[in-house]
C-alpha cells in the first residue's frame, strides 16, 4: 500500500487545499478503501466556511463515497480486497454503550458516530479508513451505477431519517421544508411511508420538479410569501400532520412549529451551520403544551441500512439519476465540484465525481 496519499483538505477555516500526508493506517476490525466516485456535501460547506465544527487543519475532507477495498485487517470476515462497497457517511462504533442503548450515530460522544471529515481523513484522499469493516461496508450492488450509489450513502438515509422522525404514517399530510438532495429524500422517503398530501417548500424550478417525481402534490415557494400562511391555505386552515426539516435556518423550527397540528411531529435533519438559538414560538407551541413533538437526529449509518436502501434501488422503488445535475471525472476534479457546492448555482441539485466505473 502506498505510503502517501493525495487528498482534498480543509487547510484552515475559510480555505481547502490539495496536500500529501501518510497513508492511513488501520486496525483487525477495519479496512482501508479507495474512493470509485465521491460527492462533496452542503455540510462541507458548513465546515469549510462556517467553521461549524471548530477549526481544522489539514483534515482531508468529505463523506460521501463508494469505493474498492484495498486492505482488511485480520479480524474482518465479509470483506477483502477487491471488494465494491458502499461507505456510509457514518461510521459509529457498534461496540459502544451509546451503540447498544440505540444512538450509535453518537457512539464516543454527540455526533461521534460522524467520524469522516469531522475528526478523521474523509473521502477526497487516494485512500482512506474504514473503522469495524463488517459494520459500516455494505457490498454494492452490480445493477447500481457508482455515481448514483454515492447518494445511498449520505443523501437517502439523512433525508428518509427526516421522515422516521417525523414518524410519518399512511395518510398523513407532511410539509418537507428544503427541497435540495436531502430535502428530496425527506419527500421520497415520505412518500414511500404513505402520505397523501405532500408539500414541498422550495423555489429552484429543478428542484421543484424532482418533487413533484418524487411525490409531492403541491409545492410551497417561499418567494411567495410567508411559507405558514401558503401551507395553511392549502390544508384549510388545519395545519399538516408531520414536518420534515431538511433546510432553512435557526427560525425555521418556528414555521414549522406554526404549521403542524397538536399532536403532530417535526422531523429535523437540517445541520444548523450557524446562530446560536433555536427559535421556539410560545403561544403556538401551546405555552409549552400543544404536544407538538420535536424530534431531531443524525442519520444512522452501518451496513444493514445501507444494503435496505440499496434494495430500494435495485427493485426501482427509488430512482436516484434526477438528484445528479453535475458529473466530473476524475479525482482532481474534487476541488471543482466541491466549489461548485460552495457556489450553489441554480441549476444545481447535486455533483458527484466518477473516479473509478
Amino acid at each position: 500500500m502506498a505510503k502517501k496519499i493525495k487528498g482534498l483538505a480543509m487547510r484552515k477555516i475559510g480555505e481547502i487545499g490539495w496536500i500529501e500526508k501518510e497513508a492511513p493506517k488501520y486496525g483487525p476490525l477495519d479496512a482501508i478503501v479507495k474512493p470509485l466516485a465521491a460527492a462533496p456535501c452542503s455540510s462541507d460547506i458548513h465546515t469549510v466556511w462556517e467553521g461549524a465544527l471548530g477549526d481544522r487543519h489539514d483534515m482531508i475532507l468529505g463523506h460521501e463515497a463508494v469505493g474498492e477495498v484495498v486492505e482488511v485487517g485480520s479480524m474482518v470476515k465479509d470483506f477483502k480486497p477487491g471488494d465494491r462497497v458502499i461507505v456510509p457517511a457514518i461510521t459509529p462504533d457498534w461496540l459502544s454503550l451509546e451503540a447498544q442503548g440505540g444512538f450509535s450515530t453518537h457512539s464516543g460522544g454527540m455526533l461521534a458516530g460522524w467520524k469522516f471529515s469531522n475528526f478523521k481523513d474523509g473521502v477526497f484522499g487516494e485512500l482512506f479508513h474504514v473503522n469495524e469493516a463488517d459494520g459500516n461496508l455494505a457490498k454494492l450492488p452490480d445493477s447500481i451505477p457508482v455515481a448514483e450509489a454515492t447518494m445511498i450513502t449520505d443523501m437517502v438515509p439523512t433525508g428518509f431519517h427526516a421522515a422516521e422522525l417525523a414518524d410519518v404514517r399512511l395518510g398523513d399530510t407532511v410539509c418537507c421544508i428544503g427541497i435540495g438532495p436531502v430535502g428530496l429524500m425527506s419527500v421520497a422517503g415520505s412518500n414511500l411511508m404513505g402520505a397523501s398530501h405532500l408539500l414541498a417548500v422550495g423555489s429552484r424550478p429543478n428542484c421543484i420538479e424532482a418533487a413533484k417525481g418524487y411525490g409531492a402534490t403541491d409545492i410551497i415557494n417561499y418567494k411567495n410569501g410567508d411559507i405558514v400562511d401558503q401551507v395553511l391555505e392549502k390544508t384549510d386552515g388545519k395545519g399538516v400532520d408531520k414536518v420534515c426539516i431538511a433546510g432553512g435556518d435557526v427560525h425555521t423550527m418556528e414555521q414549522a412549529i406554526k404549521m403542524v397540528k397538536p399532536g403532530g411531529i417535526i422531523g429535523n435533519v437540517n445541520y444548523l451551520g450557524s446562530g446560536e438559538h433555536v427559535y421556539i414560538p410560545r403561544v403556538e407551541w401551546g405555552c409549552g403544551m400543544s404536544h407538538k413533538f420535536i424530534h431531531c437526529g443524525l442519520m444512522p449509518g452501518g451496513r444493514l441500512r445501507m444494503e435496505k436502501l440499496a434494495s430500494l434501488v435495485e427493485t426501482g422503488k427509488l430512482d436516484l439519476s434526477p438528484m445528479l445535475t453535475h458529473r466530473f471525472k476524475g479525482f482532481d476534479k474534487l476541488e471543482e465540484a466541491l466549489l461548485l457546492m460552495k457556489e450553489k448555482p441554480r441549476d444545481l441539485i447535486k455533483p458527484v465525481v466518477v473516479i473509478e466505473e
